[in-house]
Formats: structure tokens, C-alpha cells, sequence
């Protein structure tokens, strides 16, 4: 099974220096038809303009991964991390016992990027902030690994979240075709970052987003000249 999550029936929030749009239930957005796929709980689709951001507030027993599509971001936390994370990488903070962290965009240009939460499965951990690059892991392969949990990938990625999920960006060339990295006794959600493609024949624009459950050797094609995917392997729960 293939469900289709289209851009345009996303949650829609605009407060002037953040447009953001849910693929799930999200603060006033609420459709309870919409609550993630567990462990997945949040993907935010975000929009923020130059100078402005997320002033101090705080999070507990969460994996919060920020993939940066367009821009920067610049982080800093009570734990005394402080850094900037630009396009082409990810930042993933673990909220674990409790931490308190800023998000702001302070270039001259607006950046895009999408926010994901993952629910761990451990609790109350030491809070820990970390970034990659895909420049840093990238082998000139279409599939590339940025951080995971399975046991399968130890020693293969560079970040380690605390669930039993991995998070993959995935680029495909027009006309190429590839294997999606799922397994059918898992489920996953994926976001279309760049382009247009098709997986097992259903189209997908920039923005779309598609959750996937017991579907067999699924198969991405791409549309435009360059297409991307963020796409995140869940366990069930």
C-alpha cells in the first residue's frame, strides 16, 4: 500500500516569518485522521525568513531531525551547543531528560527545511546535539544513510538516533529507476525535497509526501533532472 499525501491538503500555518505545512497534527492544527505514523510523530514543511526563528523553548524525550533544504540554520541549546546547519545536511538533537534550544535563520536569504520527530525508545537520556553533511557520506550513490538506530547499520552512518528507524536521502536521476530501502515487514514515510518521481507508478511533485506499508520491492523513477526524497524506515509498533 502507497498513501498519497499531497502538498496542497497539507496543514497550512502562516505567521508572517514562518510558513510552515503539517503532514501531521501539529500545535493548532489538528485533524485526528492525521496523527503520524508511530514512531514517526511530526513533519513539518517550513518556510522561515531571513533574520527570525524559534526563540528559546523546550523539548523532552525526542528525537528532532531538521534536514536543510534551502539556507541555514543556526542552533544553540542549554547544553551549551552552539552551530550552523546549511543545505545538504541534517541536524539532529535527542531532547532525552529535557533540554531548552533556539532555531534561528540568521542569513539574508529565507530557509527551507523539513522537521521530523521521532518518539525513542529510550527514555530520559543525556540530551545530545549533532550534525552531518552528505558531502561527508556520500559515495556517489543514490541511496545515502544519515542516521539510524537498526542494528543493521552500526558502524555505517556518522549519527545514531534511539529508535529502531533509519532516515534516508535518496536522489534519482530522470529516467533512472531504483529500489526504495524498505522491507515489507516495516512501514515508512517519505517527502518529495526536489523534482518530480514516481514510485510503483503513482506520481509525486515537490512537496508531496507518501506513507508505505507491505507494498513489495517498491520502485522510484525520476521525473525532472534532478529529484530528491528524504524517506524515513520505521519499525512497527
Amino acid at each position: 500500500m502507497i498513501q498519497k499525501y499531497p502538498y496542497t491538503k497539507l496543514g497550512d500555518a502562516q505567521h508572517g516569518w514562518l510558513h510552515a505545512r503539517y503532514h501531521f497534527s501539529f500545535a493548532r492544527y489538528v485533524d485526528r485522521s492525521k496523527m503520524g505514523f508511530p514512531p514517526l510523530r511530526v513533519w513539518n514543511d517550513d518556510i522561515i525568513q531571513a533574520q527570525t526563528g524559534f526563540p528559546t523553548h523546550p523539548h523532552q524525550n525526542m528525537e528532532i531531525i531538521t534536514y536543510v533544504k534551502e539556507g541555514a540554520i543556526t542552533h544553540e541549546d542549554s547544553m551549551g551547543n552552539k552551530g550552523r546547519t546549511e543545505a545538504g545536511q541534517i541536524q539532529i538533537m535527542s531532547a532525552g531528560s529535557g533540554i531548552t534550544h533556539s532555531e534561528y535563520n540568521l542569513e539574508d536569504t529565507e530557509t527551507k527545511l523539513f522537521q521530523i520527530w521521532i518518539e525513542p525508545s529510550k527514555m530520559n537520556i543525556q540530551p545530545r546535539w549533532e550534525t552531518l553533511s552528505l558531502s561527508d557520506i556520500s559515495t556517489k550513490e543514490s541511496i545515502n544513510l544519515l542516521a539510524s538506530g537498526r542494528e543493521i547499520h552500526k558502524g555505517k552512518t556518522s549519527i545514531e538516533i534511539f529508535q529502531d528507524a533509519a532516515i534516508y536521502v535518496i536522489t534519482v536521476q530522470k529516467n533512472e529507476s531504483l529500489q526504495c530501502p524498505f522491507e515489507k515487514n516495516r512501514h515508512g514515510y517519505g517527502v518529495v525535497s526536489k523534482g518530480t518521481l514516481s514510485i510503483n507508478n503513482i506520481e509525486f511533485s515537490k512537496g508531496d509526501g507518501f506513507y508505505i506499508f507491505k507494498e513489495d520491492e517498491p520502485t522510484i523513477q525520476g521525473q525532472d533532472d534532478i529529484n530528491e526524497l528524504v524517506f524515513v524506515d520505521l519499525p512497527i509498533l
